[in-house]
């Protein structure tokens, strides 16, 4: 087992901390453009359609909105966090497992292994 030093430990930290804000953020936006997006037929069909106007008040438009927002945060959040932790480990691996192209199949690396 290797042994573990400070600067090591020290720099996955770092990593750790800037995919988390890259996270973060791309939840951030995804919430952003989900509200906009839930939010205008959610309101104008309030107005508009008689069953809608009758049995949804507003905590339930603000319900529905924040649903959206909320799923939508996790969602890309997530991919984010995947997507980052997928090219590290293909990064960090040991070169006998990056060379892994097979001739004639026309892709260098097999699909769990792409960044």
């Amino acid at each position: 087992m290797a042994n573990v030093t400070r600067a090591s430990l020290d720099q996955r930290l770092a990593l750790a901390k800037r995919c988390s804000r890259e996270a973060n953020l791309a939840g951030i936006k995804a919430a952003g453009v989900a509200t906009i997006a839930s939010a205008f037929p959610t309101l104008a069909s309030v107005r508009m359609l008689p069953w809608a106007k009758a049995n949804i008040n507003p905590t339930g438009q603000a319900l529905i909105i924040c649903t959206a927002a909320g799923m939508a945060y996790f969602v890309a959040a997530d991919k984010k966090i995947l997507s980052l932790a997928r090219k590290h480990s293909f990064e960090n691996a040991p070169e006998h497992l990056k060379n892994t192209s097979f001739q004639g199949t026309g892709r260098p690396h097999p699909a769990f292994f792409r960044p």
